[in-house]
Order: structure tokens, then C-alpha cells, then sequence
């Protein structure tokens, strides 16, 4: 990993500022990251017929999610309020690593990028999901959230690589 650009988010005394947005562009953003919960093969067979006292953890963990991504800006001090014009949340069951994966979908028309709000989308939706299952499981362990890729804006488009 290089460290060729300097912070953006450091003023000249080193002190944390929000990055000025006003000159750049209003571009198409999408950013997409993901994430995991691994539990107990018994907790994950509750999850999946829907047998969880708190109600349909998958259902609550998508809006969860979406709320999440909303309220990046309210959370993240550095974040801008931006106009996100999609979320979508996708989970996948990997029945033989008992998890859950969790895919987040942001997109955006503004002048600058959605990857904190898909990851925080990620975030939400995975301790939602710890939250209506602490009650049989505090094992579960909250994994590998990270972004998968990015496009728009002055960095141009960012695709992680499959192997990390």
C-alpha cells in the first residue's frame, strides 16, 4: 500500500478539517463494500427460518442498513451531507462458514464520493444483525468490511482486487 497523496482531511497546522468541495464536479458515484458476520451453525439456521424472537433479521438488518448510509454524515465528523439517490443491500448465506455476507450499493449525484456510506451501510446492517442474535450468540464476530469498488469523481474508478 502506498502512501502517495498526502491527507485531505488535515489542515496546515496537522488539525482535522472537512475537505472544501465547492470546485469539484457533480458526477455519477457508486461505491459498493462489503462485510461479514460469522456465528454459530445454530444461529445461522434461526436466521434463515426466520425463528429469531426479534422478528426477521434480514428485514430489519436491510433497513438498518439503509438508514445507516443516510445518516453517515450525522456520524462520521468529516463526512459531507451529500443527496444519495440509491442504496441497496444484498446478503448472501454461506452456510459452510456459518456467516452471513453482507454487499452495499451507493450511488450519488454530487460533488463528492459515497464510499463511507456504503461501508457505513455495511457496518449497521452487520450489528444489526449482532444485536438480534446477541441474546443466543455473543460469539459472533463482525469481519473484513471493506470497500469493493468505487466510480465517479477526481480519483476516477477503484476495484479491489479479488485476492484481498
Amino acid at each position: 500500500m502506498g502512501n502517495e497523496h498526502k491527507l485531505t482531511h488535515v489542515n496546515k497546522q496537522g488539525r482535522a478539517k472537512m475537505v472544501d468541495v465547492n470546485e469539484k464536479k457533480v458526477t455519477a458515484r457508486v461505491a459498493v463494500a462489503s462485510g461479514r458476520i460469522v456465528m454459530d451453525k445454530s444461529t445461522l439456521e434461526l436466521v434463515k427460518s426466520g425463528g429469531m424472537k426479534k422478528g426477521d433479521v434480514l428485514a430489519v438488518a436491510q433497513v438498518a442498513g439503509v438508514m445507516g448510509a443516510k445518516k453517515t454524515w450525522d456520524i462520521i465528523p468529516m463526512c459531507h451531507p451529500i443527496k444519495i439517490t440509491g442504496v441497496d443491500i444484498d446478503f448472501e448465506i454461506d452456510e459452510k462458514n456459518s456467516s452471513i455476507e453482507i454487499l452495499a450499493t451507493t450511488k450519488t449525484m454530487d460533488r463528492t464520493g459515497i464510499e463511507m456510506e456504503a461501508l457505513t451501510a455495511v457496518a449497521v446492517a452487520a450489528l444489526t444483525i449482532y444485536d438480534m442474535c446477541k441474546a443466543i450468540d455473543k460469539r459472533m464476530e463482525i469481519k473484513d468490511i471493506k470497500l469493493m469498488k468505487k466510480s465517479g469523481g477526481r480519483s476516477g474508478t477503484f476495484v479491489r482486487d479479488e485476492k484481498e
